[in-house]
C-alpha cells in the first residue's frame, strides 16, 4: 500500500520535470525566433555598414559587418547623381497615389459594404479576381493603353493607373462591414445624406484602416520599379529612386561601386522605415479590422 509520504516526492518530481520541459521548450522557441530574426536583420545591417566601407574593403571581405575604415565615400558619390530629382519624383508620385487610393478605395469599399445595388456581389468578386492576376502579366497591356492615351513619359502615366487598388477596396470594404449600422441610421434620422454619412460619420472612425491603407499605398508606390520602368522611356527627369538605383551601374561607371549602391538603398529605405515605426500601431489595428469579416 502506497503511503502519502511516498506520493509527495513522486508528485514533486513530476512537477519539476514538467517545469524543466516547459523551460526547455521556451528556450528553444526563443532561440529559433532569434535565429529567424537574425536571418532577416543581418542582410539589412550588412547593407547599412557596406554603405560606409571603402571599395577595397568590400572587395576583400564583403560579409564583414563592422567597417575597418569608416567613410562617407558612397554617399559622396551619390551627390554626383540626380538623386534629389529622383527623391522628389518618388515622393510626389507616392503622395498623389496614396491620396487617390485613400479617397477612391474608401468610397468604393463603402459602396460595396453598405449600398445594395444590382450586381454588387459580381463587382466585388471581379475586384478580388484582379488581385489573383500576377502584376507582370499586366505590364504589356498597361504599356499599350498608356501609349494610346499619350501618357508615356508623363507624371499622369505614373500616377493615374495606381490611384485605386483592388487591395485597398477589399481592405476598406472589410472594415466598413465591421462598423455598426446604427451610426448611419442615427445620422439618417438627423437628415444626413449618404455622402454626409460617409465623410462625417463613417470615415472619421475608420482611422486604423485608413492608416494601414496609407502605409500600403505609400510603400508600394515608393518602392515600385516595374511600373515606372514601362512608363518612362526617354525622359530621365521622371526617374524615381528605385528606377534610378537600378540604373546606377551606368551612372557611375562600368564597375559597380557597392558602397554607392548601398548608400542609395539606405536613402530609399529610410523614409519608409520612419513612416512604419511612427504608425505601426495603427497599421496592425487596420490589418486586424480588415480581417474581421470575409
Amino acid at each position: 500500500m502506497t503511503t502519502i509520504s511516498e506520493v509527495k516526492p513522486a508528485a514533486s518530481a513530476n512537477t519539476s520535470a514538467q517545469s524543466l520541459m516547459a523551460t526547455l521548450r521556451m528556450v528553444l522557441s526563443y532561440g529559433l525566433l532569434f535565429l529567424l530574426a537574425l536571418s532577416f536583420i543581418y542582410p539589412f545591417m550588412l547593407a547599412v555598414t557596406t554603405s560606409f566601407k571603402t571599395l577595397p574593403e568590400i572587395a576583400a571581405n564583403p560579409v564583414a559587418l563592422i567597417p575597418e575604415t569608416f567613410t562617407l565615400e558612397g554617399y559622396t558619390r551619390m551627390q554626383g547623381l540626380n538623386v534629389g530629382r529622383w527623391m522628389f519624383n518618388s515622393a510626389f508620385i507616392a503622395i498623389a497615389v496614396t491620396t487617390g487610393n485613400v479617397l477612391f478605395s474608401s468610397m468604393a469599399g463603402y459602396a460595396l459594404a453598405r449600398i445594395d445595388f444590382p450586381g454588387r456581389t459580381a463587382v466585388f468578386l471581379s475586384i478580388l479576381g484582379t488581385m489573383m492576376i500576377p502584376g507582370i502579366v499586366m505590364l504589356i497591356p498597361m504599356f499599350i493603353i498608356l501609349r494610346q492615351l499619350g501618357l508615356i513619359d508623363t507624371y499622369g502615366g505614373l500616377i493615374l493607373p495606381k490611384v485605386v487598388s483592388a487591395f485597398g477596396v477589399f481592405l476598406m470594404k472589410q472594415f466598413f462591414e465591421s462598423v455598426p449600422r446604427d451610426l448611419e441610421e442615427a445620422a439618417a434620422i438627423d437628415g444626413a445624406s449618404r455622402f454626409q454619412m460617409f465623410f462625417r460619420v463613417i470615415l472619421p472612425i475608420a482611422r486604423p484602416a485608413l492608416v494601414a491603407l496609407i502605409i500600403f499605398s505609400f510603400q508600394g508606390s515608393w518602392n515600385d520599379f516595374m511600373h515606372p520602368l514601362i512608363v518612362i522611356s526617354v525622359n530621365q527627369d521622371l526617374y524615381t529612386l528605385p528606377l534610378g538605383l537600378a540604373l546606377l551601374r551606368g551612372g557611375i561607371g562600368q564597375n559597380l561601386q557597392w558602397n554607392a549602391l548601398m548608400a542609395g538603398s539606405m536613402i530609399t529605405t529610410l523614409p519608409m522605415a520612419i513612416i512604419f515605426f511612427i504608425f505601426q500601431r495603427y497599421f496592425v489595428e487596420g490589418i486586424a479590422y480588415g480581417g474581421l469579416k470575409g
